[in-house]
């Protein structure tokens, strides 16, 4: 029976071709908006996770002031504090202090404004900095704070113009800095920030050359694998309050941020973003149910006749009931393979169009697949019960 109510349903749809592409319209548009926006939410929020992961996993920073920006009257920290640091923290693997300033660095006739960030050696390997050709400041230019510089690919392009930057000497503020090595790119961050527009140098290059003193912009502790960042951050919180002589009832005037924090801060973001949009474009899922019954209605309108001969044969109620009903899935299942199909081209073309990458989820595809086989039933069972329950001596009369 089921087999011989399928044909039927089939035989009704090819019947009406294009009628039936206009009803499962609604519904293609649906699964394929619900699928695309659920996809590219997961792509958003695997490239976040990766980014990330990038900056790296077990990387604290250290800022003086109670939220970023400026620190607003709260000291800035010195050198000896993150000495201080690394000789008491026994989980650390580096403490980096960092400075950072903003300047403009120029090659011939072209210039750049760019950041310039001071640092020691162990920066790079805190930041999964890796080099693409060159090498990294030795202990000696860090020490006598060498004019020497590590650069960014997007200085490389904007300045070298596609010439081996390495060896090259480039003016940086009012001193020239000899260019010693090349970063492998990395693209921009979770913030949008482009990570490789800057020039990285030796922390007492920076200090004497460019901000004119001793301070320390914040500071980067590395932790080693296995080891328990919470208890990692109560250790920083007791040095630096020992450090900054804060009494026991006055607050931090510094904080240690946590990548973990970012990191489920930003993807509970964008999973309520996915969710927001995936719900809106479930909508359109329910209007497609709508136009299903309202062509099922007209079907069982134009079809009087047969359904009364039908019944006048011996048909049962519920075999009517039932071939309708089929029809109505089958036509919003074809909808939701249909809708299966283009997101996952759309998905790809606007995951490549975004820089994101493309994560395919089937519990999403099946969830949208399954669900519009739903609406075919509960939208078609209506005019599938109007149609059981037509009397047959009044349907064949009917013109």
């Amino acid at each position: 029976m089921l087999l011989n109510a399928l044909l039927l349903a089939l035989r009704a749809i090819r019947r009406n071709l294009l009628r039936s592409f206009l009803t499962v319209l609604g519904i293609v548009i649906g699964v394929s908006a619900v699928i695309t926006m659920v996809t590219l939410g997961n792509g958003a929020t695997r490239s976040i996770q990766d980014q990330i992961g990038n900056m790296g996993s077990n990387l604290l920073t250290v800022r003086p002031g109670r939220r970023m920006g400026p620190p607003e009257g709260a000291p800035n920290f010195r050198v000896a504090d993150a000495e201080a640091l690394a000789q008491q923290l026994h989980d650390a693997v580096a403490v980096v202090p960092v400075v950072n300033a903003s300047v403009t660095v120029v090659r011939n006739a072209g210039n750049w404004s760019t950041s310039a960030t001071g640092a020691t050696t162990d920066y790079f390997a805190a930041n999964n900095w890796s080099l693409a050709q060159g090498r990294t400041f030795t202990p000696a230019e860090q020490r006598a704070g060498a004019a020497v510089c590590v650069i960014g690919e997007t200085i490389r392009k904007e300045l070298f113009a596609g010439e081996d930057p390495t060896g090259s000497r480039m003016r940086v503020k009012q001193f020239s800095c000899q260019v010693i090595g090349l970063l492998a790119p990395k693209g921009q961050s979770t913030m949008g920030r482009d990570q490789d527009d800057t020039v990285i140098m030796p922390l007492r290059t920076v200090q004497r050359r460019i901000s004119g003193s001793q301070d320390v912009s914040f500071l980067m502790v590395s932790v080693r694998d296995g080891a328990s960042i919470d208890r990692v951050k109560d250790q920083i919180s007791v040095i630096m309050r020992e450090r900054r002589n804060i009494g026991r009832n006055e607050s931090d005037d510094f904080m240690v941020m946590d990548p973990r924090q970012l990191m489920e801060a930003l993807t509970g973001t964008t999973r309520t973003l996915t969710a927001l949009l995936g719900a809106v474009a479930a909508v359109s899922l329910l209007v497609g149910g709508i136009g299903i019954m309202n062509i099922m209605l007209v079907s069982v309108t134009e079809r009087t006749r047969e359904i009364g001969i039908r019944l006048a044969i011996g048909a049962l109620e519920r075999e009517v009931l039932l071939q309708f009903l089929i029809e109505a899935v089958v036509l919003a299942s074809l909808g939701g393979l249909a809708g299966i199909v283009l997101a996952a081209g759309a998905s790809y073309a606007l995951a490549n169009m975004m820089s994101l990458p493309f994560v395919f989820d089937p519990g999403v595809n099946l969830l949208s697949f399954a669900f519009s086989a739903v609406i075919g039933v509960v939208f078609g069972y209506f005019p599938a019960r109007r149609a059981a329950r037509l009397d047959p001596i009044e349907a064949l009369r009917h013109e």
